[in-house]
């Protein structure tokens, strides 16, 4: 049976990873969680070839490269115990898009069913992430390039996944009860 892979992207502090963490939390006998970030990390702790990769970027503040990234992902997601899996945060670049499209295409394992936007405004995103430690600059910068980052292939992002008809957007604005309640009954219906 073919795997199921949603995707939660969305502004930092629009609460994707919350979202996630708790829908499979719910579910834990059908859906699993997975954050790139963690999965880079665990990875490394593996002390693998390719943790061994990964570390030589990370430890010296560096991006990995995005094969790299792409490997970690796909590895988790053929080993996962549950079918369905969501992953947030990713794709966060055309090419990690890319990459990752060529790498679905090539397998039979795993299916990509939906892409899932959690909408908030930058106004929301930066009251979040910045709460009210208003006279800190170097926040405000820290998260003004985040923002960057997610916004500008943005448009990208989503006109592809538009495109292939599996771009779903939420309105992040609401309790986390009520989105969570939203994503999980998409994600049910898909599966």
């Amino acid at each position: 049976m073919m795997k199921k892979l949603f995707f939660i992207i969305g502004a930092p502090g629009s609460g994707k990873t919350t979202d996630a963490e708790l829908i499979a939390a719910q579910n834990p006998d059908t859906i699993s969680h997975f954050s790139t970030g963690d999965l880079l990390r665990e990875e490394v702790a593996r002390e693998t070839e390719l943790g061994k990769t990964i570390n030589s970027f990370v430890s010296n503040g560096n991006l990995c490269p995005v094969d790299v990234v792409l490997n970690t992902v796909m590895s988790a997601l053929t080993n996962a115990n549950n079918d369905v899996i969501i992953i947030d945060g990713f794709p966060r670049s055309l090419e990690q898009m890319e990459g990752f499209t060529a790498l679905l295409n090539a397998q039979d394992v795993v299916k990509l069913v939906s892409v899932i936007e959690v909408e908030v405004s930058e106004e929301v995103a930066r009251e979040r992430v910045l709460g009210r430690a208003r006279g800190e600059d170097d926040k405000e910068e820290i998260f003004n390039n985040r923002m960057k980052v997610y916004t500008e292939p943005l448009e990208v992002i989503q006109n592809f996944y538009h495109d292939k008809n599996i771009l779903k957007k939420i309105d992040g604005r609401g309790s986390i009860e009520v989105i969570v309640s939203e994503m999980e009954q998409f994600i049910k219906s898909k599966i």
